[in-house]
C-alpha cells in the first residue's frame, strides 16, 4: 500500500500563487545557481521557467531570486533570504499535510488496488484515493 499524497497550491488572492512546480524551480535555482540549469533539470523550457520566476517575483513585495546577466563574467541566479523562507514555509506545511493525509486516509488507502491490478472488464483500475488541488 502506498501512502496517499496531497499536491496543493497556495493562492494569494489575484496576486499570485505557489505550488510544487514553483517551489521545485526555486529549490533547483538554490542548488545550481542558474535558471537555465534549473529548467533543464526540471525538463521545462527556459521561457517557462523564466515566466514562473517572474510570476513569483511579481507576486510578493520582496524578490525570491536575484539574477545577474550572463556573458563573459557569467550570470546566475541566487535565492534571496525571502526565497529561502518561502521554500522552508511551503515544505514545512507540505510535510505536516502529508502526515495528516496519511493518518486521515489510512483506512481507505489500505483498500486501493495494487499497481497493475485489473478492475471491471479487465481494465486497469483507477486509484480509489486521489487528492489534488483544483
Amino acid at each position: 500500500m502506498q501512502a496517499p499524497a496531497v499536491r496543493f497550491r497556495v493562492d494569494f488572492g489575484r496576486h499570485g500563487a505557489i505550488g510544487p512546480g514553483k517551489i521545485a524551480l526555486l529549490e533547483h535555482i538554490g542548488t545550481g545557481g542558474s535558471l537555465s540549469q534549473a529548467a533543464r533539470e526540471l525538463g521545462m523550457s527556459y521561457r517557462r521557467a523564466w515566466q514562473l520566476l517572474e510570476s513569483l517575483n511579481s507576486s510578493f513585495r520582496e524578490r525570491v531570486v536575484r539574477s545577474a546577466t550572463g556573458g563573459r563574467g557569467g550570470g546566475g541566479a541566487r535565492l534571496t533570504p525571502f526565497g529561502r523562507l518561502l521554500i522552508r514555509v511551503y515544505r514545512d506545511f507540505d510535510a505536516e499535510l502529508q502526515l495528516q493525509a496519511a493518518r486521515s486516509f489510512k483506512s481507505i488507502a489500505d483498500l486501493t488496488r495494487q499497481k497493475g491490478a485489473r478492475g471491471v472488464r479487465g481494465r486497469r483500475a483507477a486509484p480509489i484515493v486521489r487528492l489534488k488541488d483544483r
